[in-house]
């Protein structure tokens, strides 16, 4: 299958992760925002932003991600997976970390007086490096609103992937649910080959955009 766009860095395909090969044949690392399994439905006003996350019914299509990776690259592939205490962690988390939001997140449940500010980031496999830092990251996020630049509704700060992909070993950073990008941006500002796959063409239209700017997304740092 032809790209949907590429550069000396990034591969991006217009697809379903499953129907490239090639895909997991270049993943040398697997760093993706993948579908829970909520069935995430927003019921606030997003602007442009979509209500909805395809396949994100229940956490198929991210345990076919998961142990794809590691059937092509090896039992102890390594991975860092998003996902949320409200589904089981995936089999063979060595480690969670904690992305610290800075008191921004969503509304959560309204009858309590506490509002979610974190999300869990999971580790899976070895071989990751460098210094000995906290499990909790703190990063803003993207603003919440399509009209304040927001592109998806799971949108990660280019920041925070940078922070991640740091520590993952050498290789191409994978993301077989590229959303808005965050992930291959920040493999290319670090100067690593990066792979992605996503579903939804508007969302390759925004990747794409995004990569073609510059060589370094400060707007969303």
């Amino acid at each position: 299958m032809k790209p949907y766009y590429e550069d000396d860095y990034v591969t991006l395909y217009h697809a379903k992760c499953e129907e490239i090969p090639t895909l997991w044949a270049a993943a040398d690392v697997l760093v993706s925002d993948v579908p829970y399994g909520i069935d995430y439905q927003s019921n606030s006003r997003r602007d442009t932003l979509a209500r909805s996350i395809e396949g994100d019914k229940d956490t198929t299509l991210r345990d076919y991600a998961i142990l794809t990776h590691e059937r092509t690259v090896g039992p102890d592939a390594p991975q860092i997976i998003f996902g949320t205490w409200r589904i089981p962690r995936p089999a063979g988390t060595r480690q969670v970390l904690v992305w610290d939001t800075k008191g921004a997140l969503g509304m959560g449940a309204m009858d309590l007086p506490w509002k979610p500010a974190h999300q869990e980031i999971y580790i899976l496999g070895k071989g990751f490096r460098g210094p000995r830092t906290s499990d909790v990251i703190t990063c803003a996020p993207v603003q919440s609103l399509g009209r304040n630049g927001r592109v998806h509704p799971h949108q990660k700060p280019v920041a925070l992937m940078e922070a991640l992909i740091e520590k993952c070993p050498p290789g191409t950073v994978a993301d077989p649910f590229a959303g808005s990008g965050a992930t291959l941006i920040a493999a290319r500002n670090l100067g690593r080959k990066a792979i992605g796959v996503e579903v939804k063409e508007s969302y390759c239209e925004v990747i794409a955009k995004r990569l073609e700017q510059q060589a370094f997304d400060f707007a969303s740092l």
